[in-house]
């Protein structure tokens, strides 16, 4: 079964709008456990620009179901996750000034760092997952690198979805590559209601979708406890 992991960056991006703890960050990821969700996923940014490291830190200490934390493995980042030793750990390769993850890695060009990131993560009992393109050819190169589970980067997809048929296919074909070299499915990035059950059925093996902007504000409509259950 596919589990559900919520984004919750546009919660915090929506309290620090007025600086305040309104809405209350950690309420609404128990509240999004409560309404079905299996796991939380938090991207905490170098300017902490929405989610801070006190949330994460906070957040860990109070969840039941999976954390996955996302982000480039800098310092400070390395610092957090090992601290908090989360169910996951993604990695993202973002410069800091990017508004969202726009990019899957370069698996050969930064073999050496995700080798050393990874093994420390993995001494510590993380499961781990890198951020990858839909594209054959660099799935192919996972085979370098010791990494639990890929991330699949959704966004073309999305927006290819008026012919989902087509859009879908580099999709099929960088899962099955995964699959075969025993390495775990998640996916993520502008998935929402009209386009999550077509991808969940044509991707086998699909372990886990993380969504949030699209959820939040789906959430405006039809309430956070339907949405999830959506």
């Amino acid at each position: 079964m596919t589990k559900l992991s919520v984004n919750v960056n546009k919660i915090a991006t929506l309290r620090n709008a007025r600086g305040t703890n309104v809405p209350n960050l950690l309420n609404v990821a128990l509240d999004i456990e409560k309404f079905g969700a299996e796991g939380i996923t938090v991207h905490p940014r170098p300017d902490e620009r929405h989610i801070t490291y006190k949330d994460v830190y906070k957040l860990s200490k109070s969840i039941d179901t999976e954390l996955n934390i996302e982000g480039y493995p800098n310092e400070n980042f390395m610092k957090l996750v090992l601290d908090v030793k989360p169910h996951q750990v993604t990695l993202v390769p973002d410069p800091p000034h990017v508004l969202t993850s726009n990019a899957g890695w370069n698996v050969l060009g930064n073999k050496s760092l995700l080798n050393e990131v990874l093994g420390e993560f993995k001494k510590a009992g993380i499961r781990t997952s890198v951020f990858m393109n839909p594209s054959a050819k660099e799935v192919e190169e996972i085979q370098y690198i010791d990494v639990d589970r890929i991330e699949l980067y959704t966004e073309a997809y999305a927006s290819g979805f008026s012919d989902k048929e087509k859009a879908i296919l580099p999709f099929i074909e960088a899962a099955k590559i995964a699959t075969e070299m025993g390495v775990g499915l998640n996916a993520g990035h502008d998935l929402n209601l009209d386009n999550l059950a077509f991808f969940k059925q044509n991707i086998e093996g699909l372990l886990e979708v993380s969504i949030g902007h699209a959820l939040i504000s789906d959430s405006l409509y039809y309430g956070l406890d339907k949405t999830v259950g959506m």
